[in-house]
C-alpha cells in the first residue's frame, strides 16, 4: 500500500487493512490558509452587514479583488476552487448598485438623475437547480441585511405567466439560463425593455460548462444579449464569468462573451481556506470465483428461436475477450465504501456515471446497513436528473443539515450547488475530464475542513491506466474550455435570430466575430432566402420565429414523464434520447430504492406508465447502431482540391477522393440506433434470467461525416491480421477523434465515431468520424480538408506515447460505448502508416 499520511476516515475505507491492496496510489494536497481583505469602500453598508451576520466578517482577497474589478466595469473571469465563495464577488457590486440607485431616488425624488432606470443584473447558470440555489443564497443575504428594496426572482420555462409578468415589470436581479434567453427573452425583448435598459451586470456562472457546440451557441446568445442591451441602454453590460479552476480562464471568458482577451481580467489566486485533502486511487478486487462461459453454452443475448434480430451487416459491435478474472464493479465497490463511511458518521457524496448507477449505489449501500445500522441506512439517498425539482431541493437541504449522511449522485451535483461540510467524496469511474474530477473532488472538505477523495476505477482500460499511472491524474494539466463561435453551422442561425430581434447593421457585425467572415455567412443566408438585404441592413422577413432554427443543447425532444399507474403521481422524467433504453415496456425503473416495472411506454404522449413491484432483478437494454452514407453509389464529385461547400457555405454533397487504394469520403450520413432487446438479470449475482425482444422505433441522426476506407490487401501488407483489424480500426478511430479538436476547434464530445471491418456501403474496412449534431457542425468538413495532417498527427501521437498497450493519452476514450475494447495500439500505428504511405502530397515531396 502506498505510504500516506493518515486521514481520520482512511482506515474506514481500508477496513483496518483488509482492503489495503486496493489502494494503488495517493496524494495529500496541502492545506491552504485564508487571506482576507477589507470590504470595498463603495460596498453598500447594509449589504455588508447582511454578509457579516451570515459569518463573513471580511471577504477573502480574491473576492474583494474580483468585486472591485466588476464594480469598475471591467469584464472579469473568476476561476478559483469549488467552495471559494465566488458568488460574493458578483452579488456585492450588483446589490450595491441597486441599493445606491434606490437611495438616490428616495433622497431626491425630483432629481432627473435619480429618476434614471434602476441598474439590473442577469444571472445565468447551465441548470435550473443552480439558479434556484443561488436565489436561496441571495435571499439569505438580503434577509440578514433586513432590506426589502432589492427585488430578485428566477425566471425560466417553468415560470407562470403571472410570475413572468411581475419579473418583467419589477425584478432588479433575474436568475435564469441561456435557453430562456434564446427562446423567450431575446425574441420578446420589447417586453423586457426595462430590464435591458438598466442591464449593468451579466453573471455567467459555471463558465467551464460551456464547451463544444453548446458553448459556441451560448457565446452567440450572450453577444445577442449585449447587442440589445446596448440598443436599450447606455452601453454594453459588464460580464462576470465564474468557473472552476481551468486552463486559460481569461481567453475562454473573452471568447465566450465576444471581446478581446485583453479586455478581460482573470482572478485565479484562491485566498479561501482549505484543509488537507487526501486523494486516493482505488482498484476493486478481482472476482476469483468467476469463470468464462464454456464452449457450447448459449449466448445470453440470443433472442428466442424464430424471432428476427438486427441485420448483422448493418451492425458495428466489437467482440470483447473477457479478462481471466474480471474485477468487481465500481458501483458495487463504491456502495460498500459509502455504507462504511455512513456507519462511521461521515457525510459523503458518491459520484456515478449514470442515473442507474446512482440508484444502484444508494440501494446497495442501504441494503448493507439495513440490519447492521438501520439509522444510517435511512440516511442514504440517491440524487439525479429526472427527479422533480421539489424532491431535489429536499435532498440538497437534507445533506446540508446532516439529516442525510450519504448521497449517491450523477454529475448533477458537480456544479456549484452549495453543499458544504462534507467529509468524503467517492468517484465511481473516470468522469471524462480532469476539470470534472477536481470539481467533484472539491466537494470534500469544503469550508476549510480536511477531506478524503477516492477515485474508484471501473473495469475499463482507461480507468485501469489512470489508477496505475497516478501522474496522469495528479500531474497532468487541466483541459482548456474549447468552443468555436465562428463555426458557420452555429453562427448562421444566430445571425437570423439577431436579425429578427433587430435588423443587423454593418456596425453590428464585429460583435459576432470577424466582420468579413460574418458578412460572408450573411451573403449565403441572403442567397438562400433566409434573410433579406436592404441598404440599411439585413432583415428577417419570415412569419415563424428564428430562435427555433437551432437547439442550444441538442436535447432531441421533450422528456418522457414517468407516471405511477393507479395514482397518476408523476415520479420524474427521463430524457427523450434515453427513454427507449431506460423506460421501455418491461424495464425496471428505480426511484429512491422503490422499484417499478414499466407497463407501457407511449412515445407519442411522452409518458411511461409504471407499476410498483418488489423485484429481485434489474433490466439492461441492448441497442445496435449503423452508419449509412446518403447517396452512395450515385456519382460523387471527385475534385482533388475540392473545398466542401465552397463559396456557398456549408455543403451537403457527397465528395470523395482517392489516395491510390485508399478512399476518403465526406458527405451526409444517417447514424441509426435502435434498442432491440433487454435482459433481466438477478441482483446481486447478475445471473441472466431471460432476454426479450423489443419493437421500438429506430432513431436516426442525419449529420455529416468524414471517412476513410482501406481494402483488405492494404491491411495484410501492413501486417494487420484479421484478428487485429477490429482493434486497429477502433484504436485509430479513438485517437483521431481525440486529435481532431486540435484542428477543428471543437470538443471530443461534439464528435462520434464508428469503425467496422466491412461496411456495407464502402465494401471495405472503414473508419467514420461524424458531427454529433443534426445537419452537421463543420468538424467533419475540416477533417476532410486536413486529412493528411489529421491522420499524421494521429499516427504520431499514438507512436510517441510511451505506454505499452494504449492509454487515455493515445487510443483510449472516456466516452467509448464498448468499454475501450478491442484496442490494438501497435496495429493501429501500422494501419495508419499504410494509409499515409499513399498520401499523394507526401509522395510528391519524396520525389
Amino acid at each position: 500500500m502506498p505510504d500516506v499520511s493518515t486521514h481520520p476516515l482512511l482506515d474506514v475505507l481500508l477496513a483496518g487493512g483488509a482492503r489495503a491492496e486496493r489502494l494503488t496510489a495517493s496524494r495529500v494536497l496541502p492545506e491552504r490558509t485564508a487571506e482576507h481583505a477589507d470590504w470595498p469602500r463603495w460596498a453598500d453598508a447594509t449589504v455588508v452587514q447582511g454578509y457579516r451576520r451570515l459569518g463573513v466578517d471580511r471577504p477573502w482577497t480574491h473576492q474583494a479583488i474580483a468585486a472591485d474589478l466588476v464594480h469598475q466595469g471591467r469584464h472579469t473571469a473568476l476561476a478559483t476552487s469549488t467552495g471559494s465563495g465566488k458568488s460574493l464577488a458578483f452579488w456585492l457590486p450588483a446589490l450595491s448598485a441597486v441599493r445606491a440607485a434606490a437611495a438616490a431616488a428616495t433622497l431626491d425624488p425630483g432629481n432627473i438623475e435619480s429618476a434614471r432606470v434602476r441598474p439590473t443584473t442577469i444571472y445565468l447558470s447551465p441548470t435550473k437547480a443552480l439558479a434556484a440555489d443561488q436565489l436561496s443564497a441571495l435571499e439569505r443575504v438580503l434577509d440578514a441585511a433586513g432590506t426589502r428594496d432589492v427585488r430578485v426572482a428566477t425566471c425560466d420555462g417553468d415560470t407562470s405567466r403571472e410570475e413572468r409578468s411581475w419579473v418583467q415589470d419589477h425584478a432588479d436581479v433575474v436568475l435564469t439560463n441561456p435557453d430562456f434567453l434564446h427562446y423567450a427573452l431575446l425574441p420578446n425583448h420589447r417586453r423586457w425593455a426595462r430590464l435591458l435598459k438598466g442591464l449593468r451586470y451579466v453573471v455567467v456562472d459555471e463558465g467551464h460548462a460551456y464547451r463544444g457546440v453548446f458553448g459556441a451557441h451560448v457565446s452567440l446568445v450572450l453577444r445577442r444579449l449585449a447587442r440589445l442591451a446596448a440598443r436599450y441602454g447606455e452601453g454594453s453590460p459588464t460580464f462576470v464569468v465564474a468557473s472552476a479552476t481551468t486552463a486559460e480562464p481569461a481567453i475562454s471568458a473573452a471568447r465566450l462573451i465576444g471581446v478581446a482577451p485583453d479586455d478581460v481580467t482573470a482572478v485565479t489566486a484562491d485566498a479561501s481556506p482549505a484543509g488537507r485533502s487526501t486523494v486516493v486511487l482505488w482498484q476493486p478486487p478481482e472476482i476469483v470465483a468467476w469463470r468464462p462461459p464454456a464452449d457450447g453454452e448459449p449466448d445470453p443475448w440470443a433472442l428466442p428461436a424464430g424471432e428476427p434480430g438486427p441485420d448483422p451487416e448493418a451492425e458495428a459491435v466489437a467482440a470483447e475477450t473477457p479478462p481471466e478474472h474480471p474485477r468487481r464493479s465500481a458501483t458495487a465497490e463504491v456502495a460498500d465504501l459509502l455504507a462504511d463511511l455512513a456507519s462511521a458518521g461521515a457525510r459523503s457524496l458518491a459520484f456515478t456515471r449514470s442515473r442507474r448507477g446512482a440508484e444502484s449505489v444508494a440501494q446497495q449501500a442501504r441494503d448493507h446497513l439495513r440490519h447492521a445500522d438501520p439509522d444510517a441506512a435511512r440516511r442514504i439517498a440517491a440524487y439525479r436528473g429526472g427527479y422533480l425539482p421539489e424532491e431535489r431541493r429536499e435532498l440538497e437541504q437534507a445533506l446540508r443539515t446532516g439529516e442525510l449522511l450519504g448521497l449517491a449522485t450523477t454529475n448533477a451535483l458537480e456544479l456549484g450547488v452549495d453543499i458544504s461540510g462534507l467529509d468524503a467524496v467517492l468517484i465511481a469511474g473516470w468522469p471524462g475530464t480532469r476539470m470534472s474530477l477536481w470539481q467533484q473532488a472539491g466537494r470534500a472538505g469544503r469550508a476549510g475542513a480536511d477531506g478524503l477523495v477516492a477515485f474508484v476505477a471501473r473495469e475499463d482500460p482507461l480507468d485501469t491506466y489512470l489508477v496505475t499511472h497516478p501522474e496522469a491524474v495528479f500531474d497532468a494539466p487541466l483541459e482548456a474550455t474549447v468552443f468555436d463561435p465562428a463555426n458557420p453551422h452555429v453562427l448562421a442561425p444566430h445571425l437570423c435570430a439577431a436579425a429578427q430581434e433587430a435588423p443587423l447593421r454593418s456596425e453590428d457585425l464585429a460583435a459576432f466575430g470577424d466582420p468579413a467572415h460574418v458578412r460572408g455567412i450573411l451573403d449565403v443566408l441572403v442567397a438562400r432566402g433566409a434573410l433579406r438585404r436592404r441598404t440599411s441592413g439585413w432583415y428577417w422577413t419570415h412569419h415563424q420565429g428564428a430562435a427555433g432554427l437551432t437547439d442550444l443543447r441538442g436535447a432531441g425532444g421533450a422528456p418522457v414523464r414517468v407516471v405511477e399507474q393507479g395514482t397518476g403521481r408523476m415520479l420524474g422524467t427521463v430524457d427523450a434520447a434515453s427513454a427507449d433504453g431506460q423506460v421501455h415496456d418491461g424495464a425496471v425503473y428505480v426511484h429512491q430504492g422503490t422499484t417499478y416495472v414499466v407497463a407501457h411506454l407511449d412515445l407519442a404522449d411522452h409518458t411511461a406508465v409504471v407499476q410498483r413491484r418488489r423485484l429481485d432483478y434489474g433490466t439492461w437494454s441492448r441497442s445496435v447502431m449503423s452508419v449509412a452514407i446518403e447517396g452512395w453509389g450515385e456519382d460523387a464529385e471527385q475534385p482533388d482540391d475540392a473545398v466542401p461547400g465552397g463559396e456557398d457555405g456549408p455543403g451537403h454533397d457527397l465528395v470523395t477522393r482517392d489516395w491510390g487504394p485508399i478512399t476518403w469520403g465526406l458527405g451526409p450520413v444517417e447514424v441509426t440506433s435502435q434498442v432491440v432487446s433487454f435482459q433481466r438479470r438477478r441482483i446481486p449475482d447478475m445471473q441472466v434470467l431471460g432476454t426479450e425482444q423489443l419493437e421500438l422505433p429506430e432513431h436516426t441522426l442525419g449529420t455529416m461525416a468524414v471517412w476513410w476506407s482501406v481494402p483488405e490487401f492494404v491491411l495484410r501488407a501492413a501486417d494487420v491480421t484479421p484478428e487485429q483489424t477490429p482493434g486497429a480500426l477502433h484504436a485509430a478511430e479513438h485517437a483521431s477523434i481525440g486529435l481532431l479538436p486540435l484542428l477543428a476547434t471543437c470538443d471530443r464530445w461534439d464528435l462520434g465515431g464508428v469503425s467496422t471491418e466491412l461496411h456495407p456501403d464502402t465494401g471495405e474496412a472503414t473508419v467514420f468520424v461524424y458531427d454529433a449534431y443534426p445537419g452537421g457542425a463543420g468538424f467533419a468538413e475540416r477533417a476532410y480538408d486536413l486529412g493528411a495532417t489529421w491522420l499524421r498527427a494521429t499516427r504520431d501521437a499514438i507512436a510517441a506515447c510511451p505506454c505499452a498497450d494504449g492509454c487515455p493519452a493515445c487510443v483510449q476514450s472516456p466516452k467509448c460505448g464498448s468499454y475501450n475494447a478491442p484496442l490494438d495500439k501497435a496495429a493501429a500505428v501500422r494501419l495508419l502508416d499504410a494509409v499515409l504511405s499513399h498520401d499523394p502530397e507526401a509522395a510528391l515531396a519524396v520525389r
